[in-house]
């Protein structure tokens, strides 16, 4: 199943909000398709990048939101991708589920305003794509279910959830959990005009050492026919990527579906199709996302591995990921952009190269030799704005001369 298609923003920037709710289509794309995609992630969760803190005023909210627009543009970037369910929550008033803590730090109390509607309406007034980016499975990064608002759909099921490393999840073996889970985010692509659904690297957790993930009860419902529960495991995660494939043009036309794994789906030790890497987390293994068979079988529009390593790491070499991603998407639909780990430059844990103020740049030098490498996108908006000892100001230099 191919899933190429275009865009909604074009129809959006000449009616506006007004589209909201409309499962209209777009003639063309803001970003025309030979132009690289340069975005940003906008990160809610815990309050990473905005809103700076909880229960700020409305407006300081709105106010900050549109500065990290008008730094997108100054930086000469094309797309923003905004998290607007970072906890099983919404930042727009959700038919589903309750209004995120992160807003007024309560979570379920209305802000007294529209973030996604105003993102949406703002981004494509100024020529930027806006991306609605979800997180499927995680509902809090605590395990007690009392501390959710009172109408919480968890609270309400709570058969659905499994605590695991400090935090609460939707169990994603039951049907049901990934039934209600997609129509929550497709309440989205419903009320606005979104440019993309987005999806990050969570799917089942990332492995806690000493701790399991307890779905005994459904795997034993669910799991007969299986070689091993990962293969079940995957198998559901399989079946929430392709259903909302499918979904998503019923509800909105033009809408493409990315998502951004964790950078190594498994390394060559483990199986000869990987790359050449000694990741001590396997993406197929560990989260059980099989982000190569999506690819393959065009189930996504785009895939952003997450290549949060410099040149010449060990473990992870960035200037050996990056050929093994454009081989993957060689000969498909999908289109290829590369995560940037901007948070890391100038972070003293880090390793030296992540010192020099050339690093990314580098980056984007060697990716530009592969034409299946068709963009880039930086974690995270508040260093794309803070521009850690002048990293993000050579990338635009030496790379992004035009708008």
């Amino acid at each position: 199943m191919t899933r190429r298609s275009f865009t909604v923003a074009g129809a959006a920037a000449l009616f506006g909000a007004g589209l909201a709710g409309d499962a209209v289509a777009a003639e063309k794309h803001l970003r025309p398709r030979n132009t690289a995609f340069r975005g940003m992630w906008i990160a809610s969760v815990a309050n990473r990048d905005w809103p700076s803190a909880r229960g700020l005023p409305a407006a300081t909210q709105r106010a900050e939101l549109l500065a990290y627009l008008d730094t997108a543009v100054r930086r000469k970037l094309n797309a923003v991708i905004f998290q607007v369910r970072p906890t099983a929550d919404a930042l727009w008033p959700s038919d589903y589920e309750p209004w995120s803590e992160y807003l007024t730090g309560v979570q379920g109390q209305d802000p007294g305003w529209d973030p996604l509607g105003t993102a949406v309406d703002e981004a494509h007034r100024r020529g930027l794509e806006l991306h609605a980016w979800f997180n499927p499975y995680r509902v809090a990064n605590h395990t007690d279910p009392a501390r959710l608002s009172p109408d919480h759909p968890a609270r309400q099921n709570p058969d659905w959830l499994v605590p695991y490393g400090g935090k609460l999840y939707y169990n994603p073996g039951l049907p049901e959990v990934r039934a209600f889970v997609t129509q929550a985010m497709l309440d989205a692509v419903r009320k606005y005009p979104i440019d993309a659904v987005h999806w990050d690297d969570y799917f089942y957790p990332y492995p806690v050492a000493g701790q399991v993930f307890d779905d005994d009860a459904a795997y034993e419902r669910y799991g007969a026919g299986f070689a091993d529960r990962a293969a079940w495991r995957r198998d559901n995660t399989d079946q929430l990527v392709r259903g909302m494939a499918k979904a998503i043009p019923k509800v909105r036309k033009g809408v493409q579906f990315g998502i951004s794994p964790f950078g190594v789906w498994r390394n060559k030790a483990t199986d000869p199709l990987g790359s050449d890497t000694a990741a001590g987390v396997q993406t197929y293994d560990n989260l059980h996302a099989d982000v190569r068979k999506w690819v393959k079988r065009d189930w996504i529009d785009y895939v952003v591995p997450q290549l949060y390593w410099n040149m010449g790491f060990t473990v992870a070499d960035y200037a050996k990921l990056v050929p093994w991603w454009a081989d993957v998407v060689k000969g498909t639909d999908v289109d290829l952009y590369l995560g940037e780990a901007l948070y890391k430059v100038a972070d003293p844990a880090q390793p030296a190269p992540w010192q020099d103020p050339a690093e990314l740049s580098r980056h984007l030098t060697y990716a530009s030799q592969f034409r299946q490498v068709r963009g880039h996108v930086f974690f995270s908006a508040k260093e794309v704005a803070a521009d850690p000892i002048g990293a993000m100001t050579r990338v635009v230099a030496d790379h992004y001369t035009r708008r």
